[in-house]
């Protein structure tokens, strides 16, 4: 129809899928203006990686970030090497199977990184059981850090 609409939603699946652009607030402050795939790919702070996502981006506080200081690390769940893959990566982790959803397309596994819950998303129908052992692995690459302060990305 080539006509601007303004369209709000709570729902950001609904927003990522509609929108050309879309504006993430809080608290009636916007956060982040962008195309879907840039707010995905390089949100600008803890909020909007926690808000856009599904499930949301992980985020590792403190000590437990992969050795970067204090900054937080987040890594969406669909960039997180398994088993052998993860050798090859910059970090590695064992973690336990807490829950799984078989999808179909693929499998969400829900683990815990420093008492944290942490989302890992395998591809296809899994084979993985609650209880399983799986290392992980996390590469700068796909990883963003948080300013512990003021939360934006760094």
């Amino acid at each position: 129809l080539q006509v601007t609409t303004i369209y709000v939603t709570h729902d950001q699946i609904e927003a990522m899928t509609l929108a050309d652009r879309v504006v993430v607030m809080s608290k009636g402050v916007v956060q982040q203006v962008g195309a879907p795939t840039e707010i995905y790919d390089n949100p600008a702070n803890t909020f909007v990686a926690g808000f856009i996502g599904s499930p949301k981006m992980n985020l590792i506080e403190g000590d437990e970030a992969a050795k970067h200081d204090a900054h937080p690390l987040g890594i969406r769940p669909e960039h997180i090497a398994l088993n052998d893959a993860a050798e090859a990566t910059d970090a590695q982790l064992d973690v336990q199977a807490e829950v799984v959803d078989p999808l179909g397309s693929d499998t969400l596994v829900l683990t815990r990184v420093a008492g944290k819950r942490f989302w890992l998303r395998m591809s296809g129908q899994a084979t993985v059981k609650v209880g399983d052992t799986l290392r992980i692995g996390l590469s700068a690459r796909d990883a963003s850090l948080f300013d512990t302060t003021s939360e934006t990305r760094l």
